[in-house]
């Protein structure tokens, strides 16, 4: 609002600029239609404050250089409020791709971690078939040397 308010003073040179609509925002004008709106006020000639009781004092060349002023500071804030979209977008774009990327390295890894599952499950049974294989061979070794006794 105060950038708004700057805007309005450096444009002056060249422009009427009440004073009371210094506090001028395009926010505000807005909100005030809407709420309007929501009361079923508005006419069907809509009657903006725009300019206020003392732009009915002005010239109609004020006015026009006045209005111009405001379109002008009013494409501003739509431009600005444009690149802040373009930003975000830009922003969701990365989010989504780094999304996707996250998504598709735990797809990975979910993989290699039930791949080395199974194979802990192999060598566990391949490790307590050669304990019983091992026992089997002491007990043999056992039984020879008995014999050879």
């Amino acid at each position: 609002s105060s950038k708004l308010r700057n805007l309005e003073v450096q444009s002056a040179d060249d422009v009427a600029v009440l004073e009371d609509c210094i506090d001028f925002s395009l926010a505000k004008t807005i909100s005030k239609i809407e709420e309007k709106l929501e009361r079923g006020g508005l006419p069907d000639c809509l009657d903006d404050d725009i300019i206020p009781s003392v732009g009915n004092e002005i010239g109609a060349e004020a006015q026009i250089r006045f209005l111009k002023a405001k379109l002008r500071v009013m494409q501003e804030e739509l431009d600005s409020v444009v690149c802040q979209c373009r930003k975000k977008d830009d922003e969701n774009q990365n989010l989504k791709s780094r999304l996707k990327d996250t998504e598709e390295e735990n797809t990975r890894l979910q993989r290699t971690i039930s791949m080395q599952h199974s194979q802990t499950e192999k060598y566990k049974m391949l490790s307590q078939e050669a304990i019983k294989r091992s026992g089997g061979l002491q007990q043999e070794v056992i039984a020879l040397e008995k014999v050879l006794q």
